[in-house]
Protein backbone atom coordinates (compact mmCIF):
# COMPACT_ATOMS: atom_id res chain seq x y z
CA UNK A 1 0.00 0.00 0.00
CA UNK A 2 1.51 3.28 -1.05
CA UNK A 3 1.39 6.23 1.26
CA UNK A 4 1.50 9.78 0.05
CA UNK A 5 3.24 11.76 2.75
CA UNK A 6 2.27 15.32 2.05
CA UNK A 7 2.97 18.10 4.45
CA UNK A 8 -0.73 18.90 4.42
CA UNK A 9 -2.14 17.76 7.78
CA UNK A 10 -5.71 18.24 6.58
CA UNK A 11 -5.29 15.63 3.85
CA UNK A 12 -3.62 13.30 6.31
CA UNK A 13 -6.51 13.66 8.79
CA UNK A 14 -9.09 13.10 6.07
CA UNK A 15 -7.25 9.97 4.97
CA UNK A 16 -7.21 8.69 8.54
CA UNK A 17 -10.95 9.24 8.92
CA UNK A 18 -11.65 7.57 5.58
CA UNK A 19 -9.36 4.69 6.49
CA UNK A 20 -11.21 4.11 9.77
CA UNK A 21 -14.54 4.12 7.93
CA UNK A 22 -13.29 1.55 5.43
CA UNK A 23 -11.98 -0.70 8.21
CA UNK A 24 -15.32 -0.51 10.06
CA UNK A 25 -17.27 -1.25 6.90
CA UNK A 26 -15.00 -4.16 5.99
CA UNK A 27 -15.36 -5.73 9.43
CA UNK A 28 -19.15 -5.30 9.20
CA UNK A 29 -19.24 -7.07 5.83
CA UNK A 30 -17.17 -9.94 7.22
CA UNK A 31 -19.55 -10.16 10.20
CA UNK A 32 -22.55 -10.14 7.82
CA UNK A 33 -21.05 -12.97 5.77
CA UNK A 34 -20.35 -15.14 8.82
CA UNK A 35 -23.78 -14.32 10.28
CA UNK A 36 -25.50 -15.38 7.06
CA UNK A 37 -23.62 -18.70 7.10
CA UNK A 38 -24.63 -19.21 10.73
CA UNK A 39 -28.24 -18.37 9.93
CA UNK A 40 -28.30 -20.85 7.05
CA UNK A 41 -26.82 -23.59 9.24
CA UNK A 42 -29.29 -22.80 12.04
CA UNK A 43 -32.20 -23.01 9.59
CA UNK A 44 -30.97 -26.30 8.14
CA UNK A 45 -30.48 -27.78 11.60
CA UNK A 46 -33.66 -26.69 13.35
CA UNK A 47 -36.28 -26.37 10.64
CA UNK A 48 -35.19 -29.07 8.21
CA UNK A 49 -33.83 -31.43 10.86
CA UNK A 50 -30.46 -32.08 9.27
CA UNK A 51 -28.10 -33.87 11.67
CA UNK A 52 -25.39 -31.21 11.85
CA UNK A 53 -23.43 -32.22 14.94
CA UNK A 54 -19.99 -30.82 14.22
CA UNK A 55 -18.35 -28.93 17.08
CA UNK A 56 -19.42 -25.31 16.61
CA UNK A 57 -22.73 -26.13 14.91
CA UNK A 58 -23.79 -28.38 17.76
CA UNK A 59 -24.11 -25.34 20.05
CA UNK A 60 -26.05 -23.23 17.55
CA UNK A 61 -29.42 -22.93 19.25
CA UNK A 62 -32.22 -20.38 19.44
CA UNK A 63 -30.65 -18.49 22.36
CA UNK A 64 -27.35 -18.10 20.52
CA UNK A 65 -29.13 -16.91 17.37
CA UNK A 66 -31.17 -14.33 19.30
CA UNK A 67 -28.03 -12.90 20.92
CA UNK A 68 -26.11 -13.02 17.63
CA UNK A 69 -28.97 -11.38 15.71
CA UNK A 70 -29.17 -8.60 18.30
CA UNK A 71 -25.43 -7.99 18.11
CA UNK A 72 -25.58 -7.98 14.31
CA UNK A 73 -28.44 -5.48 14.23
CA UNK A 74 -26.71 -3.22 16.76
CA UNK A 75 -23.53 -3.23 14.69
CA UNK A 76 -25.52 -2.52 11.50
CA UNK A 77 -27.29 0.43 13.10
CA UNK A 78 -24.00 1.70 14.51
CA UNK A 79 -22.23 1.54 11.16
CA UNK A 80 -24.92 2.94 8.90
CA UNK A 81 -26.33 5.49 11.35
CA UNK A 82 -22.86 6.82 12.06
CA UNK A 83 -22.19 7.12 8.32
CA UNK A 84 -25.49 8.94 7.89
CA UNK A 85 -25.25 11.20 10.97
CA UNK A 86 -21.53 11.82 10.82
CA UNK A 87 -21.25 12.36 7.09
CA UNK A 88 -18.75 14.32 5.07
CA UNK A 89 -20.07 17.72 6.18
CA UNK A 90 -19.65 16.82 9.84
CA UNK A 91 -16.15 15.50 9.15
CA UNK A 92 -15.15 18.72 7.44
CA UNK A 93 -16.50 20.88 10.28
CA UNK A 94 -14.82 18.73 12.90
CA UNK A 95 -11.54 18.73 11.01
CA UNK A 96 -11.63 22.52 10.67
CA UNK A 97 -12.33 22.95 14.38
CA UNK A 98 -9.45 20.63 15.30
CA UNK A 99 -7.09 22.46 12.96
CA UNK A 100 -8.22 25.85 14.34
CA UNK A 101 -7.55 24.69 17.89
CA UNK A 102 -4.15 23.46 16.79
CA UNK A 103 -3.38 26.80 15.11
CA UNK A 104 -4.45 28.75 18.21
CA UNK A 105 -2.28 26.56 20.38
CA UNK A 106 0.72 27.12 18.12
CA UNK A 107 0.21 30.90 18.12
CA UNK A 108 0.51 31.07 21.90
CA UNK A 109 3.65 28.96 22.09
Amino acid sequence: MERDFDNDPEKFDLRQIASRKVVKLRSFYIHAFIYSIGLILFTLKHYFGLPLNAFPIRYLNTFVMVIWSTAFLVSAVEIFASFKIFGEEWEERKLKSILEKKDKKQKWE
